[in-house]
């Protein structure tokens, strides 16, 4: 089996047991505020960085693009409450303007 393979083995293992773990965790440590407030933050924090990568990021270096745009856009749009179909269209609108005006 090759490096990579082992590497897949090895994370579907950790994943599993990170989610068998669940289960041998007393119940009073779970409903501690601070660990129900770190569960509800946390999926919020990855997905943010996530966004972050991939609208800044390229490769090892840091980019500043049309998707800089898009994003802005869709910020602006969440904040004025827009539906989330006109902040989705919104901004791929502008990132596709924004990258037809800069060639």
């Amino acid at each position: 089996m090759s490096e990579l393979w082992w590497a897949i083995t090895a994370v579907a293992v950790g994943g599993y047991a990170l989610k068998a773990s669940g289960y041998f965790i007393p119940e009073r440590v779970l409903e501690r505020p601070r660990v129900t407030r770190i569960a509800l933050l946390t999926p919020v924090a990855l997905l943010a960085a996530l966004t972050a990568v991939q609208v800044f990021g390229d490769g090892q270096g840091l980019v500043l693009d049309a998707r800089a745009a898009g994003l802005a856009f869709a910020v602006v749009a969440l904040l004025l409450r827009a539906p989330f179909l006109v902040v989705v269209v919104g901004a791929a609108a502008i990132a596709a303007l924004v990258r037809l005006i800069a060639g």
